[in-house]
């Protein structure tokens, strides 16, 4: 899945259509807010950014795609306008791994995409969990229980992924909190509940594998 972010809705179109057209999945955005909001249920391979966007342009998205652990190794191509020297450069120094100068070929997009995974390719290797029914693939965040993709949010995703690398640890709220919601987090532990119960769900029969250790935490158990 690659993710355009592009305010001009006749370019944008255009550029999803030569993705899809060449063999991959596409999906566009106008800027950074339907970027972000998408980015809490998947992963895309690769970003291609405008820097001119409304609002938030696309340097101040690239630093905050860069300072998010989840989000700082997606690939970024940068979209700048021709004789715009200094944008390029701050992109690049902000952590783009390319850029395309305006206006740009549909084919070169595509080149410098591929050329962009290939080098990328091997932070991005396949790592496969599997656990009963459930298969999980960690370098695209993608998650598939009997050969149907799964629609998790980010957390639920990150709880699944620490379940299914130690099958039958009993991790208590507060080490949840802790991996998932990472140290700065200073909410109630009944976050980790209510997001136990929307995955349990999501899981279906599967979802029965999560236990409730009474005064303690959850584990997965699955049965044999």
């Amino acid at each position: 899945m690659i993710f355009c972010v592009e305010d001009d809705q006749a370019i944008r179109d255009l550029m999803i259509y030569t993705l899809q057209t060449t063999g991959f999945t596409a999906t566009g955005f106008d800027g950074g807010e339907g970027l972000f909001a998408a980015l809490k249920s998947q992963r895309p391979q690769l970003i291609l950014l405008d820097i001119m966007l409304p609002g938030k342009d696309g340097i101040a998205i690239l630093k905050e795609l860069r300072a998010n652990s989840e989000t700082g190794d997606i690939p970024v191509i940068m979209a700048t306008a021709k004789g715009t020297e200094y944008d390029k450069v701050i992109g690049l120094d902000s952590g783009a791994d390319d850029y395309l100068t305006k206006p740009f070929g549909m084919m070169e997009m595509i080149s410098r995409i591929k050329a962009v995974l290939r080098r990328t390719e091997p932070k991005l290797q396949a790592h496969m969990l599997t656990v009963g029914e459930l298969t999980m693939n960690t370098s695209e965040h993608t998650v598939w229980k009997d050969g149907v993709r799964l629609q998790l949010t980010l957390k639920e995703y990150e709880i699944l992924k620490l379940f299914m690398e130690c099958p039958g640890r009993v991790f208590t709220r507060d080490q949840l909190l802790q991996r998932v919601w990472g140290t700065d987090y200073f909410g109630e532990t009944r976050t980790v509940d209510v997001h136990i119960g929307t995955l349990r769900t999501k899981l279906g029969n599967c979802g029965d594998w999560i236990e409730t250790v009474r005064g303690v935490g959850y584990r997965m158990e699955v049965p044999q």
